[in-house]
């Protein structure tokens, strides 16, 4: 780590454990004229991000607001013009690159601005100024470029952050613990409420933009969150509670709300673009949203981010009249098995294999929304499996572990999410055939702040059935910290006891590895 990014991280973390905004930089001199739109109040209140680097850009993004949780935020049906400033130095003595670009009325007034043309593997820093006021100072980089050697990479993975649940220690802890990508696998926001919350935000369930839109803010002004978008790069899916629990395509997971559930869903693709330092390529078209694609980090690793909830197949066998997640006996589902039934959808499924197979990359990371070990839950003679998950889609799931395999790629992993439980485990193509060569691993993250899972579930897990899972703890909220070099992945599950206090201690619950050019998942 160098001295200038520790030294930006520090700085983040001290001012959002303050509870404050983070600090404000003067712009200097160099910063291009413009016409100054008028704020009563700061309109950087949801802070800065960036995202998805390539070795010659990154996606910058901020949104104008000043009044966020307000419903009635309204900035005019008219573009605002913002500067912006990168520089090589986060007291921007060293500028690199200044100019406008614009806050975009119909998407929210949100900049998604992508930077083309900077060195490669270069840290950077920038911000953005509206009217009188500039913005928090963010921190991001470019990759190496193909064929350059990266050292190490330290990723953190997170997944499901229901506001109302609890506190976002885990982005405290993934700064103090230096990270320079953060990996987030889906569940952003919630939809709806919970019953003991606690912090509030709006009530209701989201179905329309303006309620997508707020419900967004809300997790925005998290001051953790805000730190830990400043500090580093992200690149993200999502999995189901940014539009709706469960649902499938086009499929609601309730059938009272069907009718009109494909403008539901493209009003909550349209606010979660808003909201995410995501490139223009992700731009929704009414209800559809590319979020599949890769990056590379020199010769070190590939990263692939998978969509696993747009194009699914409806869940086989739910328990009427509630569509969606159940657990099912296999004895009374006979399109279980049914070759034609998806996860990814034949377009991402070719996709994922022309990117396997060209991969020059080290490592190759896929990630996604949903735990892919298949585990039965049932301790009898039936066979009982969660519906929602990849047990659920055993044709798909053997379809992408044989791409795997038939790819040749180098050291390939899957990273999840969904289940609020640390999940360690090997995969084999047929996973209760001990004879049957093991093909990647899984490491799958606990929520951030979402409650546990049903005990009896992490029970399954534990029972000792299946030698391939290695860990199974739904006690604790958190987050995964990988470190990535040429010759070892190692992955550190970190932990809290509890996140609904305003205070928290993290501790490392396990250690796992990966040796470069070796199948299978070993304690470290």
């Amino acid at each position: 780590m160098t001295d200038r990014r520790g030294f930006l991280c520090a700085a983040l973390l001290a001012t959002a454990g303050a509870g404050t905004a983070l600090a404000r930089a003067p712009l200097g001199a160099a910063a291009p004229r413009q016409q100054r739109p008028r704020f009563t109040s700061d309109p950087f209140a949801l802070g800065v991000a960036s995202g998805y680097p390539l070795a010659d850009g990154v996606v910058l993004w901020t949104r104008l607001a000043p009044n966020p949780t307000l419903i009635d935020d309204d900035l005019g049906t008219d573009d605002i013009e913002v500067g912006f400033e990168i520089a090589d130095d986060p007291g921007f003595t060293r500028l690199l690159r200044g100019g406008r670009t614009r806050a975009e009325a119909r998407h929210a007034h949100s900049v998604h601005l992508e930077l083309r043309g900077l060195p490669s593997g270069r840290e950077f820093f920038y911000r953005f100024r509206a009217g009188d006021f500039t913005s928090a100072v963010g921190r991001s980089w470019t990759a190496p470029a193909r064929g350059m050697t990266a050292e190490r990479l330290r990723i953190a993975l997170a997944s499901c952050q229901h506001y109302e649940q609890g506190y976002y220690h885990a982005y405290r802890d993934m700064l103090a613990r230096g990270t320079d990508l953060i990996v987030h696998v889906g569940d952003y926001i919630y939809e709806g409420n919970t019953e003991r919350p606690v912090r509030q935000h709006d009530r209701g369930e989201c179905r329309t933009l303006a309620a997508y839109r707020l419900r967004h803010a809300w997790y925005r002004t998290d001051p953790m969150l805000q730190a830990a978008h400043a500090a580093c790069p992200w690149m993200l899916t999502h999995d189901d509670h940014e539009v709706d629990n469960d649902y499938a395509a086009d499929q609601a997971e309730d059938p009272a709300d069907q009718d009109g559930f494909r403008a539901r869903r493209a009003a909550a693709y349209r606010a979660y673009w808003e909201h995410m330092p995501l490139p223009r390529s992700a731009l929704p078209r009414g209800a559809d949203m590319q979020l599949y694609m890769s990056r590379s980090v020199g010769s070190l690793l590939a990263l692939h981010m998978l969509d696993e909830r747009q194009y699914r197949s409806p869940q086989a066998c739910s328990t009427p009249p509630r569509r969606g997640g159940s657990r099912v006996y296999l004895d009374t589902c006979p399109q279980w098995h049914d070759e034609s039934r998806t996860l990814l959808g034949e377009r991402q499924e070719r996709w994922l294999d022309r990117g396997l197979r060209g991969s020059t990359a080290r490592w190759n990371l896929i990630a996604q929304g949903v735990v892919m070990t298949q585990l039965d839950e049932d301790p009898g003679p039936r066979e009982r499996y969660w519906n929602d998950a990849w047990a659920g889609y055993p044709a798909a799931r053997r379809r992408l572990l044989e791409s795997i395999s038939r790819s040749g790629c180098a050291n390939p992993l899957v990273l999840g999410g969904d289940i609020h439980a640390f999940i360690v485990a090997d995969q084999r193509v047929r996973p209760t055939d001990m004879a049957s060569p093991i093909v990647t691993s899984e490491l799958v993250t606990t929520s951030v702040s979402s409650g546990p899972p049903p005990q009896r579930v992490i029970e399954a897990y534990n029972r000792g059935d299946s030698p391939d899972v290695l860990l199974a703890d739904g006690a604790h909220r958190g987050y995964l910290h990988l470190t990535v070099t040429q010759q070892r992945l190692e992955a550190g599950l970190v932990g809290f006891d509890s996140v609904r206090e305003l205070q928290a201690e993290s501790r490392v619950l396990a250690r796992f590895a990966i040796e470069d050019g070796r199948r299978g998942l070993q304690r470290a």
